[in-house]
C-alpha cells in the first residue's frame, strides 16, 4: 500500500479518495481521533510506529516511508507522550517494542490492513472490467435473460469475454472456477455470498386449444386435466394457490407427461400436451402472442427469487460487479 500523508496533499484530494468509506479512514482524513477520555492523537503516527517495529530500525523505517529519521523519531516521541507509555526499547543494534508496544502494534496491523483493503476496493471499483467472466445459470432463465444480456455486456466491455454454462444442476462455483452463479427460485443455505436482485411470478398456463380448459373454475378442477410436470422442481405435483377472497387451496396433480427442464415443459404445453406451472420470464412472449393462455389468472402461485451468488472472497473483480449491475438494471426496467 502506498502511504499518502495528509501534510502532502490538499484537503480536496482526501475528500475525493477517502470520504464516507470506513471509520478508520475517515478518522485518518480528519488527522486525529478523540479517545473516551477526551484526548486527541494523530493517527498518522501509527504508520510511523508500525514501520519502526516492522523494520527494527528508525533508519530503515525512514527509508521505507520516504521521510527523514528525525521526523520518524519525533513522531514516535509524540505518540509515546500522547499514550503515556514507552513503546520502544532502543539498543545500539535494534529497536524492539515493549509489552505496551507489542499490544499497540497488533492493533496497528488491523487498522492498516483495513485501510489497505479499502484502498484496494476503491482501486478495483475504478478499474475497467476485463478478462474472462465465467457465469452459470439455470436453463430457463439463462436462455431467456442471461444469454441475451451477455451479448450486451461484451459489446459494452470489449476487453471482456464470457463463458456461460447453462445447467439446472447446482454446480459449485469454487470447484468449477465460476465467477458468478445465477440462482432462480428458493435459495438454499451455503457458504457462498448471495444477493437477491429480483423476483418472478409463476403462472398456470396451457395452449388455448386444450379442450378441457372450459371446465376449470377452481384450482381443484385442474386435478382432472392432463398435467405437464417439471421434474427439475422439488415438488412438481403439489401447488398452493391463493385468492384475495377465497383464500388458499392446495392441489395435488397427476402428471401425464414429465420432463426435466422448464423450457421442455413449456414446449409441451404450447403443443396442447396439458397445463403446466411456468415462470413469467419464460411464458411472457407466449402469453402476448396468444400461443399460451393464463389459466385461473385470479389465483396466485408462490413467487420466487432471482439471486446472484459469488464465491466467498474479499473483493469482487470489476467484471463481476459490472455484469451484476447490468442484470439488476434490466430487472428494474422490466418492472417499470
Amino acid at each position: 500500500m502506498k502511504l499518502l500523508f495528509l501534510e502532502q496533499y490538499p484537503l480536496s484530494y482526501w475528500e475525493k479518495i477517502w470520504i464516507n468509506k470506513t471509520d478508520c479512514l475517515v478518522l485518518a482524513y480528519k488527522r486525529c481521533a478523540v479517545t473516551k477520555a477526551g484526548k486527541q492523537f494523530n493517527l498518522n503516527r501509527l504508520v510511523y510506529f508500525s514501520a519502526v517495529v516492522d523494520t527494527g530500525s528508525f533508519t530503515r523505517a525512514s527509508d521505507r516511508l520516504g521521510v527523514s529519521k528525525t521526523v520518524v523519531s519525533q513522531q514516535i516521541a509524540r505518540l509515546e507522550e500522547e499514550i503515556g507509555a514507552s513503546l520502544l526499547i532502543r539498543t545500539t543494534r535494534r529497536v524492539e517494542p515493549t509489552e505496551a508496544g507489542v499490544s499497540l502494534h497488533e492493533r496497528c496491523l488491523r487498522i492498516l490492513r483495513e485501510a489497505d483493503d479499502a484502498y484496494s476496493e476503491l482501486a478495483q471499483n475504478n478499474a475497467e472490467p476485463r478478462g474472462m467472466l465465467r457465469i452459470t445459470a439455470p436453463n430457463d432463465y439463462g436462455h431467456s435473460v442471461i444469454a441475451p444480456l451477455t451479448a450486451t455486456f461484451c459489446a459494452k466491455y470489449p476487453s471482456c469475454k464470457v463463458d456461460l454454462v447453462l445447467t439446472d444442476s447446482r454446480i459449485d462455483p469454487v470447484l468449477n472456477q465460476i465467477d458468478l452463479a445465477i440462482r432462480v427460485g428458493w435459495l438454499e443455505s451455503s457458504g457462498l455470498r448471495a444477493r437477491r436482485v429480483g423476483e418472478f411470478a409463476q403462472f398456470l398456463v396451457a395452449s388455448p386449444h386444450l379442450a378441457e380448459l372450459g371446465k376449470v373454475r377452481q384450482p381443484e378442477d385442474i386435478e382432472s386435466l392432463p398435467y405437464v410436470a417439471n421434474t427439475a422442481l422439488k415438488n412438481p405435483l403439489m401447488w398452493d394457490f391463493e385468492h384475495d377472497i377465497d383464500g388458499k387451496q392446495s392441489v395435488q396433480v397427476q402428471a401425464r407427461l414429465s420432463v426435466n427442464t422448464t423450457p421442455a415443459a413449456m414446449s409441451v404445453a404450447c403443443e396442447g400436451g396439458g397445463v403446466s406451472v411456468l415462470p413469467d420470464f419464460l411464458v411472457e412472449k407466449g402469453l402476448a402472442s396468444g400461443e399460451l393462455v393464463h389459466v385461473l389468472p385470479e389465483w396466485r402461485l408462490p413467487s420466487g427469487g432471482i439471486y446472484v451468488v459469488y464465491p466467498a472472497m474479499r473483493f469482487r473483480p470489476p467484471k463481476v460487479t459490472a455484469f451484476v449491475e447490468m442484470l439488476t438494471k434490466k430487472i428494474r426496467q422490466k418492472k417499470m
